[in-house]
């Protein structure tokens, strides 16, 4: 089993993933707007060239999003809600590499918990990006 986080956007996934595919050295493997979709149903004009869906490979692992269909009501999904009540955590293996993550996603996003050492871990913080994704950075503790 794996478990994979799956992002929602209010219009800007595709400028998010693009960010997030060069931080991670990832790969987007897919990336689909609502206007491409076969036999897409009526919808605004707006939702033509939001992102559908979006699946980022890093490494073994994925992250996929998707912006939310501008004017969808609750029989699409509803529209756009912030990102409340998870975190998406990030392990990483040294306190520089988490120094640089975190630094970037917290360029122009919130700092929650400013990155430092711990009980558990040489370094960790916490942040919301300047897409609202809420993050956790830790660096694993040396063995």
């Amino acid at each position: 089993m794996q478990l994979v986080p799956y992002l929602t956007f209010n219009g800007n996934c595709r400028e998010a993933f693009t960010f997030y595919q060069q931080l991670f050295n990832g790969k987007i493997l897919y990336l689909g707007t609502f206007g491409e979709m076969p036999d897409a149903p009526p919808m605004p004009e707006a939702a033509r060239n939001a992102v559908m869906h979006v699946n980022l490979q890093i490494g073994a692992q994925q992250l996929m999003g998707s912006d939310a269909m501008p004017g969808a009501g609750e029989e699409c999904a509803g529209g756009y809600v912030r990102p409340q009540g998870m975190n998406v955590s990030i392990g990483v293996e040294s306190e520089a590499e988490g120094r640089r993550i975190f630094d970037a996603l917290a360029e122009g996003g919130t700092v929650t918990m400013p990155f430092g050492k711990t009980f558990w871990s040489p370094g960790f913080g916490m942040l919301k990006d300047r897409f609202g994704t809420p993050w956790m950075v830790n660096v694993a503790e040396p063995a």
